[in-house]
């Protein structure tokens, strides 16, 4: 029997491992997903809030999550960051849909050492990195109103210590982003200013950092202003992968869930009402609806309802980032239309809103990056993204 050439394992050896990882990809694959799991769970409430918070919310629900910031996993009171040290730059990050705050700090898959932006951002940058975490499931309109609350107590309870603001807001994170500095700009009592920043668990801070030699800011919104002293700090905002003009995704929800109603048979019926129990913050994607007037209105359901433009902040650099998810060889129809996968190319340049320079507030801009083969998610962890971020902040 002629031998085996050194180090060759015979054919039975082979075969015996073969069907050892065989046996055994049961359990291994088990234990993967126990891994997962555990590293996801923290998931689990976001992903529940933003498919029906809303409804949890109203019955008052103990799972119902509230916006505050986080800091290792729990809600902080802003008084309770500990925010001492000089002025500093201030970077607050909003996530999107059925997000959380750990989105911007790390990932189950990411390799051994790999920082997210947040963290990353605070060391190169030398800013403050702040994180919230919100009812995905509400209206729009309902968590842009409660983040300028919540940016009103950050900066009267911090005045020594925020200077310069910078928003980054994921996806839906950016339409709240848009839609607090709409109610931020409207006009508010002295009192409902109080009430705001007494409201328990709507409190923030964070630690110091480097002296510049640039003039000192005045940072007063001036005597007899009523805007939300948040704004006169805030000078950029990020929206990555936002759908300015709507989310083709539930534009074909609203359609579908339209369409079986009209059909009007038990099982079209059944899966229209199905179809219909999508949050309030999903059905607000459709047309990115971003003050309570436009939810409310009876028109809202129709197929094209009214919306109230959101113009843009005076003297705030904008920063549009989009991801292109197909390839240049596809053809641009389609990569237009898809974008990211979830946001449309369109809609991310939000051209009604921001296209128009001459109609620029004072002291406004506008920039618009683009990056190829990037889906909605990779928009959170790509180094070139966050290139762009260290150098705009």
């Amino acid at each position: 029997m002629p031998e085996l050439p050194e180090g060759q394992p015979s054919r039975l050896r082979r075969a015996l491992k073969a069907a050892g990882r065989a046996a055994t990809a049961p359990v291994r694959g088990a234990a993967y997903l126990v891994r997962s799991g555990r590293a996801h769970q923290h998931f689990f409430l976001p992903v529940l809030n933003g498919a029906l918070g809303d409804q949890l919310a109203a019955r008052y629900d103990p799972r119902a999550l509230r916006m505050s910031f986080r800091h290792g996993g729990h809600d902080v009171a802003v008084a309770d960051l500990d925010l001492g040290g000089p002025r500093q730059k201030t970077v607050v990050f909003v996530h999107g849909l059925m997000g959380d705050e750990l989105i911007w700090q790390t990932g189950f898959q990411d390799a051994p050492g790999f920082r997210r932006y947040g963290p990353r951002l605070a060391e190169e940058a030398g800013v403050r990195a702040l994180y919230l975490r919100f009812n995905s499931g509400l209206h729009l309109s309902e968590n842009g109103r409660e983040l300028s609350r919540l940016l009103t107590a950050l900066v009267e309870a911090h005045p020594d210590t925020i200077g310069e603001l910078a928003l980054v807001g994921h996806s839906m994170g950016g339409l709240i982003i848009r839609s607090a500095g709409y109610y931020g700009s409207q006009a508010i009592g002295s009192e409902a200013l109080k009430t705001v920043g007494s409201e328990p668990g709507l409190e923030s801070g964070e630690a110091g950092a480097p002296e510049n030699d640039d003039p000192p800011i005045n940072y007063s919104a001036g005597p007899g202003s009523q805007k939300a002293p948040w704004l006169a700090h805030l000078r950029t905002i990020f929206l990555l992968g936002t759908p300015n003009d709507g989310s083709w995704l539930e534009q074909n929800s609203h359609f579908a869930a339209r369409l079986l109603r009209r059909i009007d048979l038990f099982p079209t019926r059944f899966l229209s009402n199905a179809l219909n129990q999508r949050s309030n913050g999903i059905k607000d994607m459709r047309r990115s609806i971003l003050v309570d007037e436009d939810w409310q209105d009876a028109h809202a359901d129709d197929l094209a309802p009214p919306r109230t433009a959101v113009p843009l902040l005076p003297g705030v650099a904008y920063h549009i980032l989009m991801g292109i998810w197909l390839k240049t060889n596809r053809p641009a129809a389609l990569r237009q239309y898809f974008g990211d996968g979830l946001v449309g190319r369109g809609s991310a340049q939000g051209a009604e809103i921001f296209g128009n320079e001459a109609a620029l507030p004072p002291g406004t801009s506008v920039r618009t990056a683009e990056f190829g083969q990037q889906h909605h998610g990779g928009l959170l962890t790509h180094p070139e993204v966050f290139q762009y971020l260290k150098h705009w902040t």
